[in-house]
Formats: structure tokens, sequence, C-alpha cells
């Protein structure tokens, strides 16, 4: 949790109990949705409002501590893994994602056929498909 508190501080953010809990939620269960985030900080710590849970997503979002990802037609979900330009692998009967490691070489990693005069820093890649156990499903008897 030290390390938490240290990631907050050099964000000029205040150490607070709900941020190092949805912080610590958030390492433990990547890619949840805010209900999910609430459920897990709430389990902890039951007084915690649900505005309080939105608040911190924002702030920790806004410096830069927490990724926010929303495929299309999916809800929000968030991540602690923020420190590479990396994608995402969405399945299309469940909705689990998982990562998956930059396309090719360094951030952004794929270059714009035309940039239009953009500074780009950033490739942001989903790909889709069915998961191992969805797929299973599917062929079962």
């Amino acid at each position: 949790m030290s390390d938490f508190a240290a990631q907050l501080r050099a964000a000029s953010l205040r150490v607070t109990r709900p941020r190092m809990a949805v912080l610590a939620a958030l390492r433990d269960h990547p890619h949840v949705d805010t209900d999910t985030v609430i459920s897990l900080v709430r389990a902890d710590q039951p007084m915690v409002s649900h505005q309080a849970i939105y608040d911190v997503l924002r702030a920790l979002t806004d410096a830069g501590l927490v990724r926010r990802i929303q495929p299309a037609g999916a809800t929000a979900r968030y991540e602690t893994r923020v420190a590479d330009n990396h994608h995402h692998l969405v399945c299309r009967s469940c909705g689990a994602i998982v990562d998956v490691e930059c396309a090719a070489g360094q951030a952004p990693c794929l270059t714009a056929s035309d940039d239009h005069g953009y500074v780009v820093d950033e490739a942001e890649v989903v790909f889709w498909g069915v998961c191992p156990d969805c797929a299973a499903d599917r062929i079962a008897p």
C-alpha cells in the first residue's frame, strides 16, 4: 500500500483511504467497471459513497494513475496499467478484457497513414474475438 501512497503524493493527490482502496481494487481486478469498483471498495469500507468512488476514479484518471477504457458498446472500465501503450482484446460473448502488448515497437507503436499535422503520442487498438471459455461453450454438446 505504501507504493500507492507514493504514487498519490507524486501526482500531488492527498493519500486517502478511498483512493488507496480504489487503487488496490484495480490492481487486483483490472478492467472492471465502476459498479464493480464500488462493490470491491465497499467490501472493506462500507461507508464509502458511490459519489466518492466516482470522484476518486475521476481524480485518479485525471492524474494519470488510472486508465479509463471504453470499448465500443461497453461500459467504461478502469485499470492501473498506465506506463505503456498496450492494447486490449475483448470477448464478444462475455465481455472479458485482457491486455495485449503493443502491436510493434515503442509508443505510439502504430503510425497513422496521414497524421494531419497532429503530434501522435498514443495509438488505441481494441481487438475483438471470443475468449477460450466462450469458444469452448459454443462447441460443447
